[in-house]
């Protein structure tokens, strides 16, 4: 066999994975169904913005003070922001700007809803983040701070949505953006440390019970041997089995991937089309008060970084239903929330669009994972190898509190590629201090 490893996918995982495996001394190839690296870190510089940098997927380094990504990309010299004390709120509520005594009932509720989240997170048995805060029934702002909570950051509906999941991958602390995007840094960054990587070839099928051992992986491509594979695709991909696997995946393998659909979280970005700013500065938060948590719903992110446009970000099943009815829909969808936020000269104020589709990409199926009820555990059922030469990886099986972000693809990647490399019979040398880790909580 001329290839110690395959590693399938060139997201931040796969890439962290080649990465360590390059290091230990491993033959290693990447197989990339896409065109590009990065995966669902991805920055556009579409014209529709003017040329400005856009991440259609990742855009912060989340909980910056313990992300695994933050000391790689300052050893590399980018330029990261703060963003954390950047937040104003601009609320709407049936037409008119909320009041400061308005936003601090949101903040108060906020604060309540985390408690007693927390609360029953921690006591057990799971349940759903909807069930878990059912004593804030009635509280005017609960539908908004779980659409925030669920549909937003965890990109799942708060009836659909595990609370000691939600619990365990909190993100506390300080959000970077990267200059030039963070899609940018991973493809530029990460990707001259992975080594060989074959763009455009989708891996179709893994067979993992050769005789000889090792895996065989076939796609348009051909066939390939190698003596491991370590599979970073999502769920989504998975599930749909858009790789099939010969045998089958053993039953706890399968039942954590139902336990850990995709989620989706999804934008739309307007270009401004004059000077206007309505009255917002970078940094701000528009938004409008709910009546419901299933109601369609989007969060604005006015001018980031001082740019001319508007970013839109709505999740769970508005996002899915959104993305079935397709782009132009979306796109009326967020102008008409934008009327209703702004004002009729709003209508005017906003030329042309840029519309994400993770939910309908093949290569990816939804934006990240989040477990369902009852399913917290599943994140570690594919912590170990399948017969010693399957691996998976990505921020869907991170239990490092950073699920779902591209710092627990980039620790689930460096996890398996160095046990797989210890089984192969490879040492990987002492990473260096860039290479960040992520501390236990």
């Amino acid at each position: 066999m001329d290839l110690d490893a395959v590693v399938v996918g060139a997201g931040v995982a796969g890439l962290a994975a080649a990465a360590v495996l390059r290091r230990a001394g491993a033959r290693c190839l990447v197989l990339e169904a896409g065109s590009r690296l990065g995966g669902r870190a991805f920055t556009d510089q579409p014209a529709a913005l003017g040329g400005a940098a856009f991440d259609h997927g990742a855009s912060w380094l989340h909980a910056a003070e313990r992300n695994p990504l933050v000391p790689l990309a300052r050893a590399a010299g980018c330029e990261l922001g703060d963003t954390r004390g950047d937040w104003t709120r601009h609320v709407m509520i049936e037409g008119r700007p909320a009041g400061a005594s308005e936003i601090a009932d949101y903040l108060a509720t906020r604060e309540r809803f985390e408690a007693i989240a927390r609360a029953r997170a921690a006591a057990g048995p799971d349940t759903s983040v909807d069930a878990a805060v059912a004593a804030l029934r009635g509280d005017p702002w609960l539908a908004t701070v779980e659409t925030w909570e669920a549909s937003l950051i965890a990109a799942a509906d708060p009836r659909d949505l595990s609370v000691q999941d939600w619990h365990l991958n909190e993100l506390a602390g300080g959000n970077l953006r990267v200059g030039g995007g963070l899609g940018a840094m991973v493809a530029g960054v990460l990707g001259p440390l992975a080594g060989a990587v074959r763009l455009d070839a989708p891996v179709r099928r893994i067979a993992w019970d050769r005789p000889g051992g090792g895996v065989e992986l076939s796609g348009e491509f051909g066939t390939l041997a190698a003596r491991t594979a370590i599979v970073t695709v999502s769920t989504g991909v998975l599930r749909a089995e858009g790789i099939r696997f010969t045998p089958a995946l053993p039953e706890p393998r399968r039942a954590a991937l139902e336990a850990l659909p995709m989620g989706l979280l999804s934008k739309v970005a307007l270009a401004a089309r004059g000077p206007d700013r309505f009255g917002l500065a970078p940094g701000t938060s528009l938004f409008r008060r709910l009546d419901d948590p299933a109601e369609r719903a989007i969060f604005f992110s006015p001018w980031p970084l001082g740019q001319g446009h508007m970013i839109g970000f709505f999740g769970g099943r508005a996002a899915w239903a959104l993305a079935a009815e397709g782009a132009a829909a979306t796109e009326a969808f967020a102008r008409a929330e934008l009327v209703r936020l702004l004002g009729a000269r709003a209508a005017a104020g906003f030329g042309a669009a840029v519309v994400t589709s993770w939910g309908t990409d093949p290569a990816f199926l939804g934006a990240y994972a989040y477990a369902r009820p009852g399913g917290v555990a599943a994140r570690a059922a594919m912590d170990t190898p399948v017969a010693d030469r399957l691996w998976f990886a990505g921020e869907a099986w991170c239990m490092d509190g950073l699920a779902g972000t591209v710092g627990g693809a980039f620790v689930s990647g460096t996890r398996a590629a160095t046990a797989a490399a210890a089984v192969l019979g490879f040492s990987v040398p002492a990473l260096p201090d860039w290479w960040g880790r992520a501390p236990s909580r």
